[in-house]
């Protein structure tokens, strides 16, 4: 795919060309997405700021032009009334680590189109990834059931004392998770995860509020339930 890849400012996007290389172009500037046929949005978990740039992105990108969001709990109809064009938009929830999760859970607004739906699924399937349509309801399906599981976690931990190092290898010898449910935590980020736990209306733990108090947020931060010093 002819991908270019936007970044909001000239040091992120440093950043980016930084860990690929020669492979993608990487642009500071939104005006470089104008020509562009499908737009994925990827960031912050809150409606505001992506409310700005989807709408953004509804005037500046060509009619026939799709957008998709990448949230993980936020309203996609509200999402797509943002972007001024909800009959050619919808969701492409993926799921880290981005390279190695093969689903994909696509969400859509009411009035988007048979078209729009085919194209988002082309595009997921062309990236190897399994598509599965769901609800638009807060979490959608993976993160409905996940984050309370993974947030009684932590309250295990605050009640018991038990080392974090146990539970996850508990859940990953005797449930057959890949990952225990704190080192997903930290993989996640403890502020998004506390941000998704309010989209869906599930108790944050005082545990990881506090965490994100001390700037403690898992792998990008190199500290949170567990320690990753070795990250760059």
């Amino acid at each position: 795919m002819d991908t270019v890849l936007w970044a909001r400012s000239a040091e992120s996007a440093d950043r980016a060309r930084s860990h690929l290389g020669d492979g993608m172009t990487v642009v500071s500037d939104l005006d470089a997405l104008g020509d562009r046929s499908v737009v994925v949005e990827a960031v912050t978990e809150d409606t505001e700021v992506k409310s700005d740039l989807l709408g953004g992105l509804g005037v500046l990108l060509p009619g026939d032009s799709l957008i998709a969001t990448t949230t993980s709990s936020l309203s996609v109809e509200e999402l797509a009334v943002a972007s001024g064009r909800p009959d050619r938009f919808g969701c492409m929830h993926v799921f880290n680590p981005v390279e190695k999760m093969a689903l994909v859970e696509l969400v859509f607004p009411e009035p988007a189109t048979d078209a729009t739906r085919a194209t988002l699924q082309a595009v997921c399937e062309a990236l190897g990834k399994t598509t599965i349509e769901v609800p638009d309801t807060p979490g959608f399906v993976v993160n409905r059931l996940l984050f309370p599981f993974a947030f009684e976690a932590v309250r295990l931990v605050e009640a018991t004392g038990v080392d974090p190092k146990s539970v996850d290898s508990c859940m990953r010898l005797g449930a057959g998770h890949p990952i225990g449910p704190l080192a997903m935590l930290d993989l996640v980020g403890l502020d998004v995860a506390a941000a998704i736990g309010e989209s869906i209306g599930a108790e944050v733990p005082q545990r990881v509020r506090d965490l994100i108090a001390e700037g403690k947020l898992g792998r990008k931060t190199k500290n949170g339930f567990f320690e990753y010093p070795g990250r760059d």
